[in-house]
């Protein structure tokens, strides 16, 4: 699957020096998408299941022990994802995820 906006997850680590113990697990994450083909939710679940699906194509990913939230819009017919939201915990929780 390819995963576009990378500069994204950087940005986040590198904005704040509070953020960058997430480097290292989401570059990680990044790393596994980029392999991987899911072509449904539900396979994508089935192998992640920390993975929650939403509506529209989004699903929220948790990273590093829950302590930050990646947002995904994803085309599972092109096998394209972007990234709609990185963040903390506590960040994603005043956003709406299903229509960032």
């Amino acid at each position: 699957m390819h995963v576009i906006a990378r500069g994204t997850l950087r940005a986040f680590w590198e904005s704040n020096s509070a953020h960058a113990d997430a480097q290292a697990p989401l570059v990680e994450w990044y790393r596994h998408m980029e392999k991987a083909i899911y072509r449904t939710p539900q396979e994508l679940k089935a192998e992640l299941r920390s993975a929650s699906i939403l509506k529209g194509g989004r699903v929220v990913f948790n990273i590093g022990g829950n302590k930050f939230r990646v947002v995904l819009a994803i085309d599972y017919q092109r096998q394209l994802a972007r990234v709609r939201f990185v963040g903390t915990h506590a960040q994603y929780d005043r956003i709406d995820a299903e229509s960032i």
